[in-house]
Protein backbone atom coordinates (compact mmCIF):
# COMPACT_ATOMS: atom_id res chain seq x y z
CA UNK A 1 0.00 0.00 0.00
CA UNK A 2 2.82 2.08 0.64
CA UNK A 3 4.57 1.62 -2.35
CA UNK A 4 1.18 2.46 -4.33
CA UNK A 5 1.33 5.53 -2.75
CA UNK A 6 3.92 7.08 -3.31
CA UNK A 7 3.67 5.68 -7.09
CA UNK A 8 0.73 7.96 -7.00
CA UNK A 9 2.51 11.28 -5.50
CA UNK A 10 5.24 10.74 -8.49
CA UNK A 11 2.44 10.52 -10.71
CA UNK A 12 1.02 13.31 -9.51
CA UNK A 13 4.07 15.65 -9.39
CA UNK A 14 4.78 14.39 -12.35
CA UNK A 15 1.99 15.25 -14.38
CA UNK A 16 2.11 18.80 -12.65
CA UNK A 17 5.06 19.36 -13.90
CA UNK A 18 4.03 18.61 -17.78
CA UNK A 19 0.65 20.72 -17.10
CA UNK A 20 0.95 23.78 -19.32
CA UNK A 21 -0.20 26.96 -20.55
CA UNK A 22 0.10 29.37 -23.26
CA UNK A 23 1.80 32.42 -22.92
CA UNK A 24 1.04 35.42 -25.10
CA UNK A 25 3.98 38.06 -24.85
CA UNK A 26 2.97 41.56 -25.67
CA UNK A 27 6.13 43.43 -25.71
CA UNK A 28 7.81 45.24 -28.55
CA UNK A 29 10.57 41.85 -28.88
CA UNK A 30 8.52 38.89 -28.00
CA UNK A 31 5.12 39.42 -30.49
CA UNK A 32 4.88 39.52 -33.91
CA UNK A 33 1.16 40.53 -34.20
CA UNK A 34 0.06 42.69 -31.30
CA UNK A 35 -3.34 42.89 -32.74
CA UNK A 36 -4.47 39.35 -33.37
CA UNK A 37 -3.05 38.64 -30.14
CA UNK A 38 -6.26 40.34 -28.76
CA UNK A 39 -8.07 38.24 -31.54
CA UNK A 40 -6.81 35.18 -29.99
CA UNK A 41 -7.53 36.22 -26.29
CA UNK A 42 -11.23 37.25 -27.36
CA UNK A 43 -11.80 33.51 -29.41
CA UNK A 44 -10.21 32.07 -26.35
CA UNK A 45 -13.15 34.00 -24.05
CA UNK A 46 -15.47 32.60 -27.06
CA UNK A 47 -14.69 28.81 -25.81
CA UNK A 48 -15.83 29.63 -22.17
CA UNK A 49 -12.11 29.53 -21.22
CA UNK A 50 -11.23 32.40 -18.81
CA UNK A 51 -7.33 33.78 -19.71
CA UNK A 52 -5.15 35.73 -17.41
CA UNK A 53 -4.29 39.52 -18.33
CA UNK A 54 -0.88 40.27 -16.95
CA UNK A 55 -0.35 43.55 -16.33
CA UNK A 56 2.59 45.27 -16.94
CA UNK A 57 4.31 42.20 -17.65
CA UNK A 58 6.09 41.47 -21.27
CA UNK A 59 3.71 44.96 -21.85
CA UNK A 60 0.55 43.40 -20.59
CA UNK A 61 0.99 39.38 -21.53
CA UNK A 62 -1.85 36.91 -21.91
CA UNK A 63 -1.99 33.59 -20.14
CA UNK A 64 -3.79 30.85 -21.53
CA UNK A 65 -5.11 27.48 -20.78
CA UNK A 66 -2.75 25.21 -23.04
CA UNK A 67 -4.43 22.83 -25.82
CA UNK A 68 -3.59 21.81 -29.96
CA UNK A 69 -6.44 24.12 -30.92
CA UNK A 70 -5.61 27.41 -28.99
CA UNK A 71 -1.87 26.85 -30.69
CA UNK A 72 -3.09 26.37 -34.18
CA UNK A 73 -4.95 28.91 -33.81
CA UNK A 74 -2.05 31.43 -33.19
CA UNK A 75 0.05 29.92 -35.64
CA UNK A 76 -2.88 30.17 -38.26
CA UNK A 77 -3.64 34.04 -37.08
CA UNK A 78 0.42 34.99 -37.13
CA UNK A 79 0.61 35.64 -32.97
CA UNK A 80 3.71 34.81 -31.22
CA UNK A 81 3.55 32.52 -28.10
CA UNK A 82 5.15 30.36 -25.61
CA UNK A 83 4.12 26.70 -24.35
CA UNK A 84 4.96 26.86 -20.40
CA UNK A 85 4.80 24.40 -17.77
CA UNK A 86 2.66 24.79 -14.58
CA UNK A 87 5.83 25.61 -12.96
CA UNK A 88 6.70 28.30 -15.12
CA UNK A 89 3.33 29.71 -14.69
CA UNK A 90 3.27 29.46 -10.97
CA UNK A 91 6.60 31.14 -10.69
CA UNK A 92 5.74 34.20 -13.18
CA UNK A 93 2.29 34.30 -11.11
CA UNK A 94 3.92 34.60 -7.83
CA UNK A 95 6.50 37.31 -9.23
CA UNK A 96 3.53 39.33 -10.04
CA UNK A 97 1.53 39.13 -6.96
CA UNK A 98 5.01 40.37 -4.84
CA UNK A 99 4.17 43.60 -3.28
CA UNK A 100 7.36 44.74 -5.15
CA UNK A 101 6.30 44.58 -8.30
CA UNK A 102 4.23 47.01 -10.44
CA UNK A 103 2.07 44.03 -12.03
CA UNK A 104 -1.21 42.23 -11.51
CA UNK A 105 -2.92 38.95 -12.86
CA UNK A 106 -6.56 39.78 -14.04
CA UNK A 107 -8.70 37.40 -14.83
CA UNK A 108 -10.69 37.99 -18.00
CA UNK A 109 -13.89 35.76 -17.65
CA UNK A 110 -16.31 35.99 -21.10
CA UNK A 111 -16.45 37.47 -24.47
CA UNK A 112 -18.14 40.27 -24.31
CA UNK A 113 -20.26 41.38 -26.67
CA UNK A 114 -20.24 44.21 -28.96
CA UNK A 115 -21.91 46.90 -30.65
CA UNK A 116 -20.59 49.39 -33.26
CA UNK A 117 -22.82 52.51 -33.59
CA UNK A 118 -22.56 53.04 -37.34
CA UNK A 119 -25.31 53.98 -39.98
CA UNK A 120 -25.96 51.97 -42.63
CA UNK A 121 -24.39 52.21 -46.38
CA UNK A 122 -20.95 53.75 -46.95
CA UNK A 123 -19.25 56.48 -45.28
CA UNK A 124 -16.65 58.94 -46.94
CA UNK A 125 -14.43 57.93 -44.43
CA UNK A 126 -13.11 55.00 -42.15
CA UNK A 127 -14.04 53.81 -38.72
CA UNK A 128 -10.78 52.97 -36.89
CA UNK A 129 -12.12 50.69 -34.45
CA UNK A 130 -14.36 48.44 -37.43
CA UNK A 131 -11.27 48.26 -39.13
CA UNK A 132 -9.52 46.83 -36.09
CA UNK A 133 -11.96 44.55 -35.44
CA UNK A 134 -12.00 42.88 -38.13
CA UNK A 135 -8.56 42.94 -38.42
CA UNK A 136 -7.92 41.73 -35.03
CA UNK A 137 -11.43 39.07 -36.01
CA UNK A 138 -13.02 40.25 -33.04
CA UNK A 139 -16.94 39.57 -34.13
CA UNK A 140 -18.95 42.73 -33.63
CA UNK A 141 -22.59 43.85 -34.79
CA UNK A 142 -23.62 47.69 -36.00
CA UNK A 143 -26.70 49.32 -34.26
CA UNK A 144 -27.92 52.95 -35.05
CA UNK A 145 -30.66 55.36 -34.03
CA UNK A 146 -33.65 53.28 -34.44
CA UNK A 147 -32.10 50.50 -32.44
CA UNK A 148 -31.01 52.31 -30.03
CA UNK A 149 -34.09 54.01 -29.75
CA UNK A 150 -35.38 50.65 -29.14
CA UNK A 151 -33.44 49.75 -25.78
CA UNK A 152 -31.23 47.15 -27.94
CA UNK A 153 -27.89 48.68 -26.47
CA UNK A 154 -29.74 46.60 -23.78
CA UNK A 155 -27.90 43.39 -25.11
CA UNK A 156 -24.19 44.68 -25.61
CA UNK A 157 -21.29 44.80 -22.79
CA UNK A 158 -19.42 47.40 -24.92
CA UNK A 159 -20.58 49.96 -27.12
CA UNK A 160 -18.34 52.30 -29.57
CA UNK A 161 -18.70 55.66 -31.27
CA UNK A 162 -16.38 57.23 -33.52
CA UNK A 163 -17.02 59.61 -36.22
CA UNK A 164 -20.55 61.38 -34.96
CA UNK A 165 -22.15 64.03 -34.69
CA UNK A 166 -25.26 64.30 -31.98
CA UNK A 167 -25.77 67.80 -32.22
CA UNK A 168 -27.35 68.09 -35.49
CA UNK A 169 -25.11 70.04 -36.78
CA UNK A 170 -24.19 67.45 -39.89
CA UNK A 171 -20.36 67.20 -38.53
CA UNK A 172 -19.49 70.71 -39.59
CA UNK A 173 -18.82 69.85 -42.68
CA UNK A 174 -20.88 72.70 -44.56
CA UNK A 175 -18.73 75.29 -45.73
CA UNK A 176 -16.31 72.58 -47.23
CA UNK A 177 -18.82 69.90 -48.35
CA UNK A 178 -22.46 71.21 -48.63
CA UNK A 179 -22.57 71.03 -52.51
CA UNK A 180 -20.65 67.06 -51.89
CA UNK A 181 -23.32 64.42 -53.03
CA UNK A 182 -22.01 62.27 -49.64
CA UNK A 183 -23.23 65.40 -48.08
CA UNK A 184 -26.50 66.26 -48.95
CA UNK A 185 -27.41 62.36 -49.27
CA UNK A 186 -26.10 62.01 -45.82
CA UNK A 187 -28.40 65.32 -44.70
CA UNK A 188 -31.42 63.79 -46.29
CA UNK A 189 -31.68 60.42 -44.89
CA UNK A 190 -31.12 62.20 -41.10
CA UNK A 191 -33.72 64.43 -42.17
CA UNK A 192 -36.22 61.46 -43.47
CA UNK A 193 -35.10 59.01 -40.24
CA UNK A 194 -36.04 61.62 -37.75
CA UNK A 195 -39.02 62.57 -38.96
CA UNK A 196 -39.36 58.40 -39.50
CA UNK A 197 -38.53 58.64 -35.71
CA UNK A 198 -41.33 60.93 -34.66
CA UNK A 199 -38.84 63.94 -34.11
CA UNK A 200 -39.30 67.24 -35.91
CA UNK A 201 -35.33 68.10 -36.29
CA UNK A 202 -32.21 65.58 -36.66
CA UNK A 203 -30.39 67.40 -33.56
CA UNK A 204 -34.06 66.48 -31.59
CA UNK A 205 -33.69 63.35 -32.65
CA UNK A 206 -29.61 62.55 -32.33
CA UNK A 207 -30.29 64.08 -28.52
CA UNK A 208 -32.85 61.49 -27.80
CA UNK A 209 -30.23 59.01 -28.72
CA UNK A 210 -27.40 60.78 -26.74
CA UNK A 211 -29.87 60.26 -24.03
CA UNK A 212 -30.41 56.66 -24.59
CA UNK A 213 -26.66 55.85 -24.40
CA UNK A 214 -26.15 58.53 -21.45
CA UNK A 215 -28.41 55.90 -19.70
CA UNK A 216 -26.67 52.89 -21.24
CA UNK A 217 -23.92 53.90 -19.31
CA UNK A 218 -25.37 55.00 -15.96
CA UNK A 219 -26.96 51.12 -16.11
CA UNK A 220 -23.59 49.71 -16.54
CA UNK A 221 -22.40 49.79 -19.35
CA UNK A 222 -19.03 50.58 -21.55
CA UNK A 223 -19.05 53.64 -24.00
CA UNK A 224 -15.93 53.75 -26.07
CA UNK A 225 -15.66 57.01 -28.32
CA UNK A 226 -13.20 58.63 -30.68
CA UNK A 227 -12.89 61.90 -33.15
CA UNK A 228 -15.60 63.74 -32.80
CA UNK A 229 -18.19 61.43 -31.11
CA UNK A 230 -16.35 62.47 -28.34
CA UNK A 231 -17.31 65.96 -27.66
CA UNK A 232 -20.54 66.21 -29.60
CA UNK A 233 -21.64 63.82 -27.03
CA UNK A 234 -21.41 65.75 -24.36
CA UNK A 235 -22.14 69.06 -26.03
CA UNK A 236 -25.46 67.09 -27.21
CA UNK A 237 -26.46 66.57 -23.67
CA UNK A 238 -25.31 70.24 -22.15
CA UNK A 239 -27.41 71.72 -24.22
CA UNK A 240 -30.49 69.50 -23.81
CA UNK A 241 -33.52 71.99 -24.27
CA UNK A 242 -31.54 74.65 -26.27
CA UNK A 243 -31.20 75.46 -30.32
CA UNK A 244 -27.80 75.53 -30.97
CA UNK A 245 -27.86 75.42 -34.83
CA UNK A 246 -28.14 77.51 -36.45
CA UNK A 247 -30.69 77.88 -39.97
CA UNK A 248 -28.59 75.78 -42.80
CA UNK A 249 -29.06 73.01 -40.55
CA UNK A 250 -31.93 73.05 -38.81
CA UNK A 251 -34.32 75.09 -40.75
CA UNK A 252 -34.49 78.33 -38.13
CA UNK A 253 -32.29 80.26 -36.08
CA UNK A 254 -30.80 79.26 -32.36
CA UNK A 255 -31.64 80.31 -29.57
CA UNK A 256 -30.30 83.86 -28.05
CA UNK A 257 -27.55 83.93 -26.10
CA UNK A 258 -27.76 79.67 -25.94
CA UNK A 259 -24.06 79.68 -24.68
CA UNK A 260 -25.12 80.95 -21.24
CA UNK A 261 -27.99 77.89 -21.09
CA UNK A 262 -25.36 75.37 -21.56
CA UNK A 263 -25.45 72.92 -18.44
CA UNK A 264 -22.48 71.43 -17.84
CA UNK A 265 -23.82 69.23 -15.27
CA UNK A 266 -25.16 67.39 -17.84
CA UNK A 267 -22.29 66.24 -19.42
CA UNK A 268 -19.65 62.66 -18.87
CA UNK A 269 -15.78 64.55 -19.08
CA UNK A 270 -16.23 68.01 -20.30
CA UNK A 271 -17.12 71.86 -18.45
CA UNK A 272 -16.77 75.23 -19.08
CA UNK A 273 -16.38 75.03 -22.77
CA UNK A 274 -17.26 77.72 -25.68
CA UNK A 275 -19.56 76.52 -28.73
CA UNK A 276 -18.54 77.57 -31.82
CA UNK A 277 -21.26 79.55 -33.28
CA UNK A 278 -20.25 79.94 -36.95
CA UNK A 279 -21.18 77.32 -39.23
CA UNK A 280 -18.53 77.95 -41.05
CA UNK A 281 -15.65 76.90 -39.20
CA UNK A 282 -14.92 73.11 -38.83
CA UNK A 283 -15.39 73.23 -35.18
CA UNK A 284 -17.74 72.25 -32.31
CA UNK A 285 -15.99 74.38 -29.28
CA UNK A 286 -12.80 75.29 -27.43
CA UNK A 287 -12.76 71.22 -26.47
CA UNK A 288 -10.85 70.02 -29.36
CA UNK A 289 -7.31 71.14 -29.32
CA UNK A 290 -6.98 70.71 -33.45
CA UNK A 291 -6.70 74.61 -34.30
CA UNK A 292 -5.06 75.75 -30.88
CA UNK A 293 -1.73 73.12 -31.13
CA UNK A 294 1.43 73.96 -32.85
CA UNK A 295 3.00 70.64 -33.05
CA UNK A 296 4.91 69.47 -35.93
CA UNK A 297 3.68 65.89 -37.69
CA UNK A 298 7.69 64.73 -36.33
CA UNK A 299 7.66 65.09 -32.87
CA UNK A 300 3.79 64.71 -32.20
CA UNK A 301 3.79 61.82 -29.64
CA UNK A 302 1.42 61.61 -26.49
CA UNK A 303 2.81 59.95 -23.01
CA UNK A 304 0.89 56.96 -21.47
CA UNK A 305 0.66 57.62 -17.65
CA UNK A 306 1.78 54.68 -15.51
CA UNK A 307 -0.78 53.66 -12.93
CA UNK A 308 -0.50 51.31 -9.68
CA UNK A 309 -1.95 47.93 -11.31
CA UNK A 310 -2.45 46.65 -7.96
CA UNK A 311 -4.42 49.25 -7.13
CA UNK A 312 -5.68 51.08 -9.93
CA UNK A 313 -6.17 47.96 -12.28
CA UNK A 314 -9.00 49.56 -14.56
CA UNK A 315 -6.58 52.02 -15.97
CA UNK A 316 -3.67 50.27 -16.26
CA UNK A 317 -5.67 47.98 -18.36
CA UNK A 318 -6.65 50.37 -20.40
CA UNK A 319 -3.26 51.67 -21.12
CA UNK A 320 -1.42 48.27 -21.43
CA UNK A 321 1.26 48.61 -24.11
CA UNK A 322 4.80 47.91 -25.37
CA UNK A 323 6.01 51.84 -25.20
CA UNK A 324 5.17 54.44 -22.79
CA UNK A 325 5.52 56.54 -26.11
CA UNK A 326 2.50 56.55 -29.13
CA UNK A 327 2.69 58.84 -31.94
CA UNK A 328 -0.28 61.29 -32.08
CA UNK A 329 -3.00 61.54 -35.07
CA UNK A 330 -5.61 63.82 -36.10
CA UNK A 331 -8.76 64.24 -35.89
CA UNK A 332 -11.85 66.61 -36.56
CA UNK A 333 -11.64 66.06 -32.26
CA UNK A 334 -7.69 65.39 -32.32
CA UNK A 335 -7.12 66.05 -28.00
CA UNK A 336 -8.81 67.95 -25.23
CA UNK A 337 -8.46 71.42 -23.80
CA UNK A 338 -6.70 69.91 -20.59
CA UNK A 339 -8.69 72.62 -18.12
CA UNK A 340 -11.86 71.66 -19.77
CA UNK A 341 -11.82 68.35 -18.53
CA UNK A 342 -13.68 67.68 -14.94
CA UNK A 343 -11.93 66.76 -12.49
CA UNK A 344 -13.45 63.39 -11.55
CA UNK A 345 -11.90 62.10 -15.08
CA UNK A 346 -8.73 60.35 -15.14
CA UNK A 347 -6.03 61.42 -17.91
CA UNK A 348 -4.36 58.62 -19.06
CA UNK A 349 -2.56 60.20 -22.35
CA UNK A 350 -0.93 63.30 -22.33
CA UNK A 351 1.08 64.96 -24.85
CA UNK A 352 3.51 66.51 -22.69
CA UNK A 353 4.08 69.18 -25.43
CA UNK A 354 1.31 71.63 -24.53
CA UNK A 355 -0.25 69.51 -22.38
CA UNK A 356 -3.64 68.47 -23.95
CA UNK A 357 -5.19 65.47 -22.97
CA UNK A 358 -5.45 62.80 -25.58
CA UNK A 359 -6.87 59.76 -23.65
CA UNK A 360 -9.37 59.94 -21.22
CA UNK A 361 -11.63 57.79 -18.76
CA UNK A 362 -14.58 58.09 -15.97
CA UNK A 363 -17.29 56.66 -14.67
CA UNK A 364 -20.10 57.30 -14.77
CA UNK A 365 -23.02 55.82 -12.52
CA UNK A 366 -22.16 51.62 -12.95
CA UNK A 367 -20.71 52.14 -16.19
CA UNK A 368 -17.58 53.66 -17.43
CA UNK A 369 -16.39 55.39 -20.80
CA UNK A 370 -13.17 56.20 -22.47
CA UNK A 371 -12.43 59.10 -24.62
CA UNK A 372 -9.47 59.15 -27.34
CA UNK A 373 -8.91 61.76 -29.56
CA UNK A 374 -8.17 61.58 -33.12
CA UNK A 375 -9.48 59.55 -35.87
CA UNK A 376 -6.81 56.88 -36.99
CA UNK A 377 -3.49 56.29 -35.54
CA UNK A 378 -2.01 55.29 -38.51
CA UNK A 379 -2.83 58.18 -40.33
CA UNK A 380 -2.04 61.29 -39.27
CA UNK A 381 -4.25 63.60 -41.17
CA UNK A 382 -7.15 61.18 -42.13
CA UNK A 383 -8.99 62.61 -44.79
CA UNK A 384 -12.60 62.58 -46.27
CA UNK A 385 -11.97 60.46 -49.18
CA UNK A 386 -8.48 59.03 -48.02
CA UNK A 387 -8.33 55.29 -48.51
CA UNK A 388 -8.33 53.39 -45.48
CA UNK A 389 -5.09 52.21 -43.34
CA UNK A 390 -3.90 48.97 -44.29
CA UNK A 391 -3.31 47.42 -40.75
CA UNK A 392 -0.92 44.71 -41.89
CA UNK A 393 1.22 46.80 -42.74
CA UNK A 394 0.65 48.05 -38.72
CA UNK A 395 0.67 44.69 -36.77
CA UNK A 396 2.59 46.10 -33.71
CA UNK A 397 0.36 49.62 -33.86
CA UNK A 398 0.54 50.59 -30.25
CA UNK A 399 -2.49 53.29 -31.35
CA UNK A 400 -4.45 51.10 -32.33
CA UNK A 401 -3.22 48.44 -29.22
CA UNK A 402 -5.28 51.22 -26.93
CA UNK A 403 -8.74 50.53 -28.60
CA UNK A 404 -7.89 46.99 -28.07
CA UNK A 405 -7.78 47.07 -24.36
CA UNK A 406 -10.84 48.77 -24.28
CA UNK A 407 -12.45 46.44 -26.11
CA UNK A 408 -11.46 43.57 -23.50
CA UNK A 409 -12.14 45.68 -20.32
CA UNK A 410 -15.74 44.72 -20.13
CA UNK A 411 -14.42 40.93 -19.75
CA UNK A 412 -13.12 41.70 -16.22
CA UNK A 413 -16.48 43.79 -15.86
CA UNK A 414 -16.52 42.08 -12.51
CA UNK A 415 -13.18 42.96 -10.67
CA UNK A 416 -14.16 46.74 -9.04
CA UNK A 417 -11.25 49.16 -9.07
CA UNK A 418 -9.90 49.80 -5.03
CA UNK A 419 -10.22 53.06 -3.58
Amino acid sequence: MKKIIVLFTLLLVTMSSYASYILIPMDAEGQQNHLKAYGVTYWTLEKQLKVKWLLNYKGGSFLLPDSEEIQRECQIRGVSFEVISNAKAEEILNMIASPSQNMEAVVLEKAPKIAVYTPKGLQPWDDAVTMVLTYAEIPYETVYDEDVLKDALLLYDWLHLHHEDFTGQYGKFYRAYRSASWYIQEKKEAENLAAKLGYDKVSEEKLAVAKKIRDYVIGGGFMFAMCSATDSFDIALSADGVDICEPMFDGDGSDAGYQNKIDYNRTFAFKDFLLERSPNVYEFSSIDMTRKRRIPKTTDYFSLMEFSAKWDPIPSMLCQNHTALVKGFMGQTTSFTREEIKSNVLVMGENKTNGEAKYIHGIKGKGFFTFYGGHDPEDYTHKVGDPKTELDLHPTSPGYRLILNNVLFPAAKKKKQKT
